[in-house]
């Protein structure tokens, strides 16, 4: 039985004009060689699978060839080639730097170094995976990087270019290897496949490029998996069934359903998504995809930017035409904020669930938002309510009987209950026929104090029957602003607003925390400040402090008086030993307790 090889070794490249999708550096590297201006280090980083080895390995070969081609290339006859492709030659050294990444390994490497090559002209050290390294071993290899002798070259890979030193990253040429092209891998695996007398779809190739993200090996590797699946008859059907990748035709089926708000049949369809196994995250993302794709495709400009093959591509243009822009836009934020939910969410079919309902109502005739600026997030009915046929025939003219209110409880007044009422219950000292229909504004009594309930708008307005001349509307609307206030509702209304105050004024409002406003008339409260200054700062607040008032408290000639307070009045703030000394002056009965029981002060 003859050995098998993966496709990925079997077919190597071991010419640059092989190397498949970095076109830019092979020729950079060509020309440098047939112009023989050779560096002395270079470093190849890119993604995985994208030829950083291999292109290392041709250059290798291509500088020690006895007799090199005009273009560049090897010529595969040599002495020095032959060793090359039969693995035996000892100009080229490969170190694996995941595996041999100490201060040791580099000091072997560099006494190796000293050794001239017994055969063609140059001594090639390539080091895979040196981000691996540790700092020692950077730090040891630096100065034979630098300057290593004429016959030596080094060739550094590595997928993650941000972990090397910038000392070794000054020392070399960097080139930047790409990551694939779906279409260059797809005809690379048509070549593949030719070779192997596979029969193939292109659809099916198609997918094993986009599932390969970029990397050729990953995409032989794939492709040998499924050649294996499918005995060398790669179906796309198949394919899909083989890598677990979700249908295509689901989407198209959605999108139309999506267009013809029939939000019970995407509902269906996602759960029979769920039945054959696929995650609602996989199957958001490849929507959302797919939405992209649809929206890719409606511009000549972009349709480059569609990676599958054409005859998928004909049928993504023409559901594309049937597409609103405006559909587009925000079925894909949608489906991105899905996205975003769906890890957090403790529900997540019933956050797919939503979405698919969203999604399925954005052609509703009532939708007006604009065009891709954030969709509204509310449901519609999903399916039409059956009337009955005796409401449809109703009389338009029906007329809403309104239950009829209940009467106030008459109580009598008693002697105690003259006493206590409270504010809410007080009459009005404005005449009756002036306020009728007015309401006086209650309050109530919790832990921080009385609050005023505000007058609705609504309970204010009179019904046109009862209503009254312009001049005596306008009078009772300036008489209802002037209720009486109490030292109790100006204290409440202080408090909050200081609560109101934004935080670049967080000292002044900490003072007026401490301050007691006193009412001295009916329209007049005083507040008494420490200073000068605190009496400055407080007038320039006073405006805002008394429309704040006005406002709150609907008394229009209510004013504010400042004025610092006496020496008198100033109330000291005292350390514990110093309250012990003004109590022990007032009542010496205390000093005569401590020295009972020697007590001390804590």
């Amino acid at each position: 039985m003859e050995e098998y090889i993966v496709s990925a070794r079997k077919y190597r490249p071991s010419a640059f004009d092989a190397v498949v999708g970095q076109n830019a550096l092979t020729t950079t590297l060509k020309n440098a060689i047939t112009s023989g201006k050779l560096a002395h280090a270079y470093l190849f980083c890119g993604p995985r699978g994208v030829g950083k080895t291999t292109c290392a390995r041709i250059f290798a070969k291509t500088i020690n060839c006895l007799h090199p081609l005009k273009n560049g290339e090897a010529c595969n006859e040599c002495e020095s080639c032959k060793a090359f492709n039969e693995q035996r030659s000892f100009n080229i050294y490969e170190l694996d730097a995941a595996s041999n990444n100490s201060v040791e390994e580099i000091r072997a490497l560099i006494e190796k170094v000293r050794i001239p090559p017994q055969v063609g002209k140059y001594k090639v050290f390539i080091i895979d995976e040196v981000h691996m390294l540790s700092v020692a071993a950077f730090n040891a290899f630096l100065k034979t990087l630098e300057e290593p002798p004429s016959y030596v070259i080094f060739i550094l890979a590595t997928t993650e270019k941000h972990k090397i030193l910038p000392t070794i990253l000054s020392r070399c040429q960097v080139y930047d290897f790409n990551r694939m092209s779906v279409s260059d891998i797809v005809s690379h695996l048509k070549f593949v496949a030719e070779k192997e007398g596979y029969t193939y779809e292109p659809a099916a190739l198609n997918v094993i490029a986009q599932k390969a993200d970029g990397g050729m090996r990953d995409a032989l590797s794939i492709f040998d998996q499924t050649a294996n699946f499918t005995k060398g008859n790669l179906t796309y059907k198949q394919v899909i069934e083989n890598l677990n990748v979700l249908d295509y035709e689901y989407y198209f089926r959605l999108v139309d359903h999506f267009l013809k708000n029939e939000t019970p049949q995407c509902l269906l369809l996602f759960n029979e998504i769920l039945g054959k196994g696929f995650e609602g995250s996989h199957f958001i993302t490849g929507l959302a995809s797919h939405l992209r794709d649809l929206l890719v495709c409606r511009d000549s400009v972009t349709l480059p930017l569609l990676e599958v093959s054409e005859d998928v591509k004909a049928r993504y243009g023409e559901q594309a035409q049937r597409c609103p822009p405006k559909f587009l836009f925000r079925a894909i934020k949608l489906c991105n904020e899905c996205d975003l939910n769906y890890r957090t969410s403790k529900n997540k079919r019933l956050q797919v669930e939503i979405t698919l309902i969203q999604l399925s109502q954005l052609t509703q005739e009532d939708e007006d938002t604009a065009c891709g600026r954030g969709p509204e997030k509310k449901l519609k009915p999903l399916f039409k309510p059956q009337t009955d046929a005796k409401e449809v025939t109703a009389p338009a003219t029906a007329q809403v009987q309104t239950p009829p209110q209940p009467q106030p409880e008459t109580k009598v007044p008693t002697n105690v209950q003259e006493k206590t009422e409270t504010y809410a219950t007080r009459r009005s000292p404005l005449p009756e026929e002036e306020t009728a229909g007015r309401k006086i504004p209650k309050i109530k009594y919790g832990s921080f104090g009385p609050s005023i309930r505000k007058i609705s708008q609504d309970a204010t307005r009179q019904s046109p029957s009862s209503a009254q001349p312009a001049e005596n509307t306008a009078t009772s609307a300036r008489e209802e602003e002037d209720y009486p206030v109490t030292e109790d509702n100006i204290s409440f209304s202080w408090h909050e607003f200081v609560n109101l105050l934004p935080q670049e004024e967080t000292a002044m409002a900490q003072r007026m925390k401490v301050m007691r406003p006193k009412l001295l008339k009916d329209e007049l409260f005083e507040v008494v400040v420490d200073n000068e200054q605190v009496k400055y700062y407080m007038e320039q607040m006073a405006g805002r402090i008394v429309d704040h008032m006005r406002k709150n408290l609907h008394n229009r000639k209510l004013n504010m008086s400042i004025r610092i307070a006496a020496p008198t009045e100033n109330k000291h703030i005292y350390s514990k030993p110093q309250q012990y000394q003004v109590m022990s002056q007032k009542n010496p009965a205390l000093q005569k307790l401590k020295e009972a029981f020697g007590l001390e002060l804590v």
